[in-house]
């Protein structure tokens, strides 16, 4: 979209706490990648309508928008999320402290596809965001649809790679070729999958919005 109506749309947004703010210049200074404003304004709405209790996240970097979202979450919600990279894990740690929010965002530290897997079900998730390696979406796939409750959401961000997914891979440079591959198959499981109803969304770099049919019903 326009930036200049990209600017026009998010001068109407409400203020975000200052703590939030200053976690977003914090990233634009270090080049640390957080979600972008029209993904902050979508999540908050999806929460603000769907009220989750649990919230499952993959890919936690600083924590900003485990922050987002435990602001805007019903009281005593729940929000784990995972992350691998060493160097952030710390960070992240502090922000969570200092916003005074440890008491209920859990970081779980490690391979997302090993966290994943030793999760249980039985503590479904109602809204999952998917926010990590972009080719590792497919592989999270499996246990994604295992954790995600019978009328819960999954919301997974950056799935159009700056616009290269519609460019034949031979247009992509040789090294994003393993992402462009992955992610295109990612799309297509997620709208060819029988247990879900996807809407593809081309708000920020691109955002899936999955559910289960029926509430989850024919599983039973």
């Amino acid at each position: 979209m326009d930036e200049r109506m990209l600017t026009f749309i998010h001068s109407f947004d409400s203020e975000k706490p200052a703590y939030l703010n200053e976690l977003e210049k914090y990233s634009k200074e270090t080049n640390v990648p957080i979600i972008r404003p029209q993904m902050q304004s979508l999540l908050r709405l999806l929460i603000a309508w769907g009220r989750p209790m649990r919230i499952l996240e993959v890919g936690t970097a600083i924590g900003f928008s485990a922050l987002l979202m435990s602001e805007y979450a019903p009281k005593g919600c729940r929000i784990t999320t995972i992350e691998k990279y060493g160097k952030r894990i710390p960070l992240a740690k502090e922000n969570f402290e200092k916003a005074g929010k440890s008491d209920c965002i859990t970081l779980l530290e490690g391979d997302a596809a090993q966290i994943l897997a030793s999760l249980d079900e039985d503590g479904a998730y109602d809204l999952i965001f998917m926010d990590a390696a972009k080719g590792q979406y497919i592989n999270f796939l499996p246990d994604i649809l295992r954790l995600l409750s019978p009328t819960g959401l999954l919301v997974s961000d950056n799935i159009l790679q700056e616009g290269e997914l519609i460019e034949s891979k031979y247009a992509v440079t040789r090294r994003n070729r393993t992402i462009h591959n992955r992610m295109r198959e990612y799309l297509y499981a997620l709208t060819h999958c029988e247990e879900l109803e996807t809407m593809i969304l081309p708000i920020a770099d691109g955002v899936t919005l999955s559910a289960k049919r029926n509430g989850g019903e024919d599983e039973q």
